[in-house]
């Protein structure tokens, strides 16, 4: 929707990569193909390459219905967590937005009790539509055919 936009997607998991190329490249073009030259694809976790970007380098980033690592022993498995705060703040230039989508109810309470703990980003609570410009995924139908209802944040880098 946005050819003019580069774009960098993280991805741990090789079915995720596979889906994601799917779209990207026409049917039987897999093995030659390469994605649109304004999209890079990061196949590792995106903890380690915000490590490596420079200050201020991001206009936007997104989580959308990340795994929700729902036992409380794992939680500091999930992006959404103070240590990672820190580094997306500093990658992201000074109102810039970040977008985070989750349906799951341990992941919504968590994003808003540590956003609500935090001083780097303004955090007003959570839609439960889909604001306009946000494109649907996979997840979010999935959630509605089970019932289960999403929460939609957009929280803003603060200077």
């Amino acid at each position: 929707m946005n050819p003019d936009v580069g774009y960098i997607a993280s991805e741990v998991f090789e079915n995720g990569l596979c889906s994601l190329m799917s779209r990207l490249v026409p049917d039987g073009q897999e093995d030659t193909a390469q994605p649109p030259e304004h999209f890079r694809i990061w196949p590792e976790d995106a903890r380690l390459l915000l490590k490596d970007m420079p200050d201020g380098c991001l206009d936007r980033a997104y989580l959308m219905f990340p795994d929700p690592w729902p036992k409380s022993r794992h939680a500091k498995r999930r992006f959404v967590h103070p240590e990672n705060l820190r580094e997306l703040h500093r990658v992201l230039k000074p109102g810039a937005i970040w977008r985070v989508a989750s349906d799951h109810p341990v992941y919504q309470d968590w994003v808003i009790e540590v956003m609500g703990k935090q001083d780097l980003f303004d955090a007003p609570p959570p839609e439960t539509e889909r604001p306009e410009g946000w494109s649907p995924t996979r997840y979010e139908a999935k959630a509605f055919r089970e019932g289960r209802q999403p929460f939609y944040w957009t929280f803003t880098r603060r200077p």
